[in-house]
């Protein structure tokens, strides 16, 4: 049996690799680390998500770089986060003794941060570990092993007064320790007793003359007051409202603070099938969330973030006309170029793993929609569209108007032959149909002759329900269709959802599709087609089992409620890059649009993203969402952020 097999039939787990749900996630909002609860982190970048990784081991358990840290003799863990952060503690417990050891990634406010902006941030790259000895006598054990260019290029270690050196432009590990090294691995032991307390700090930078360790408990405040007074802003409350925090907290994890944009996820390369080649890099911005998150930020009172993320994508997407690509670089880069990292075996034998994103150069012409989409969401919310903004959406739609009629490669990026997606076409009614109430009724006819083609062209004769494609196939992306206010023939949804239930179901969970895609191998269950089932539900007005469907999804988190792509169906095991940002939008969604169904009724689902907004919020943006944030929140004596939340840097 190979380790493909075994893994896939949960036999065994593959010699050197972490089940991907053993991993929690740090980060300072430009980057982010994965921590197992062995203690081990086995990936992190530096300074920005898609920069070369100084840890790896999930993408080669051999040639990978890790820092693991945990207790000599046998343990057991238990581990969470920080209440309202996302700091980690992992507490080990051995026949000796217990240990806590709390990881992060120091970030703040700048010091010139006005009233309650958190979205202008310092943070110094740097992880921390702080280990604390809670009860008896613990002997410890740590190893530090460093990636350069993924692991391509060998690492000569250096150490000198505790201080570990990989040499230029790669971080140095600070703690008075006895390191010993042997080629690119340091490794060291110590004993600790009660009340004892150690910090290891790998930094990106540093200031000359200052001691890493000296700034750990001021940088250990400034980051614990920041997540807590950052998530005291969520204006949600009601049911699953722990796990709308986490999501909340872990979406804020997963953008990059200089620019706004918010990453799919911070990792490349896990599997979406394990053994397969369906290994792609996330570390981008997809068009594609751009709805979601703003939806999900705006409704929970995050209108720092939402400005900055679709500031962001005005100014990518104006420097691209007259195409939208499906994703942008963190920085706006339009050059994604994807190439294949042959050294590195993938995780669990999952080949190949890749470096950029091929899909940049697709077309997919739902994206054209979502702008437009967006732009109506972003007014009906309090923003303003000044002439330039208008001089752009005309050109998307305009954009549209041309290209509707013609095949793409649809929302999931397919590498087959172009076709006439459904999900696609219905985007472009969107862009149209915005267009019309943003820029003139001139846009209505047009819009019009879209849904015309849709009802004729998309609705199966055999059954009723909207197809994949103008030639056939089932897709979950249709299930939006409603949440888009599209209106849809008599009969269609409830046909559209027995389909997909039909054909794309596998246990509790549902497929993205089927049929012939350009790539070999199989996939887990996309979790995000969950959400948009649960969505459909509750707009055919189907809410207990909405409800009971958000339990099953709330289910599938790990110990610390983050969220896979995918999972294997039978078991639930994670798959795919990790934590993505899409799962956690939609389970945001579900949250609000269930809240919104309950309290005003079905009926009220149905329309844009910018109508459900309006009616969970009533505005975002300007002095209005000021106070309906303070309203809502329940903050009425808070109107000042605490200059605890700031930190000093340089």
């Amino acid at each position: 049996m190979t380790t493909a097999e075994a893994f896939a039939g949960g036999a065994a787990q593959p010699r050197g690799y972490r089940p991907i749900g053993d991993y929690a996630l740090i980060g300072d909002c430009h980057s982010a680390a994965l921590v197992a609860s062995d203690g081990s982190i086995d990936w992190a970048t530096l300074h920005r998500f898609d920069a070369d990784p100084v840890f790896c081991r999930m993408l080669d358990a051999g040639r990978g770089g890790f820092w693991s840290l945990h207790p000599r003799d046998a343990w057991t863990s238990s581990r969470a986060y920080l209440p309202g952060t996302n700091i980690l503690r992992t507490v080990f417990s051995t026949a000796s003794g217990e240990v806590a050891v709390t990881d992060f990634m120091p970030v703040g406010r700048q010091l010139d941060a006005g009233v309650n902006d958190y979205v202008r941030l310092n943070a110094p790259a740097w992880i921390v570990r702080r280990v604390e000895c809670l009860s008896g006598v613990v002997e410890m054990e740590t190893a530090y092993r460093p990636s350069r260019a993924f692991a391509r290029e060998g690492v000569s270690l250096a150490a000198e007064c505790g201080v570990v050196d990989a040499g230029a432009e790669m971080p140095r590990l600070f703690a008075e320790l006895d390191y010993k090294l042997e080629h690119d691995l340091a490794t060291a032991a110590w004993t600790m007793t009660a009340g004892a307390c150690r910090d290891l700090v790998l930094a990106g930078n540093t200031i000359a003359g200052q001691a890493p360790a000296d700034r750990v408990a001021e940088f250990l405040a400034a980051t614990c007051a920041f997540w807590t007074e950052w998530i005291g802003y969520c204006r949600y409350r009601g049911p699953f409202e722990t796990e709308v925090r986490r999501s909340a907290l872990t979406l804020k994890l997963l953008t990059y603070a200089p620019t706004g944009a918010i990453v799919a996820a911070p990792t490349t390369s896990l599997p979406e099938g394990i053994g397969g080649e369906r290994n792609w890099d996330y570390r981008y911005c997809w068009v594609r969330d751009s709805s979601f998150a703003l939806y999900a930020l705006a409704v929970l009172g995050y209108s720092g973030e939402a400005g900055c993320f679709h500031e962001f994508l005005l100014g990518v997407i104006s420097r691209s006309l007259p195409e939208v690509r499906p994703l942008y670089g963190i920085d706006g880069a339009l050059d994604l170029t994807e190439t294949t990292l042959d050294h590195l075996e993938g995780y669990a034998a999952s080949s190949p793993v890749r470096q950029g994103n091929g899909a940049y150069l697709q077309r997919q012409i739902d994206g054209y929609g979502q702008i437009l989409d967006l732009a109506l969401m972003y007014q009906a919310l309090g923003g303003k569209l000044d002439r330039q903004y208008r001089r752009l959406l005309e050109a998307v739609a305009n954009f549209i108007a041309a290209h509707w009629s013609e095949p793409d490669q649809g929302i999931w990026e397919m590498r087959g032959p172009p076709r006439h997606h459904v999900h696609g076409k219905l985007m472009c009614w969107v862009g149209l149909d915005r267009a019309a109430r943003l820029l003139g009724d001139h846009w209505k006819a047009a819009a019009r002759a879209i849904a015309d083609d849709i009802r004729v062209c998309g609705v199966s004769a055999d059954d009723g329900a909207l197809q994949q494609a103008y030639d056939g196939g089932t897709d979950a992306a249709v299930l939006l269709a409603p949440m888009l206010g599209f209106a849809s023939p008599p009969g269609t949804l409830e046909a559209t959802i027995a389909r997909v239930r039909r054909t794309l179901g596998r246990g509790e969970f549902i497929g993205r599709y089927v049929g012939e895609d350009g790539l070999e191998g199989e996939e887990g269950a996309f979790l995000v087609c969950s959400s948009w089932l649960i969505d459909a539900e509750l707009a055919a007005g189907r809410i207990d089992t909405a409800r009971s469907m958000i339990e099953k999804l709330v289910g599938c988190a790990n110990d610390v409620g983050l969220y896979a792509e995918e999972v294997v169906p039978d078991d639930g095991r994670m798959l795919g890059n990790f934590p993505q940002a899409l799962t956690h939008l939609g389970l945001i969604g579900n949250v609000i649009n269930l809240q919104l169904a309950q309290r005003q009724g079905a009926d009220r689902l149905t329309g844009s993203y910018a109508d459900r907004a309006h009616a969970a919020v009533s505005a975002t943006f300007g002095w209005r969402g000021v106070l309906s944030g303070m309203l809502a929140s329940r903050r009425f004596a808070r109107i000042f952020s605490s200059r605890r939340s700031k930190l000093a840097w340089p």
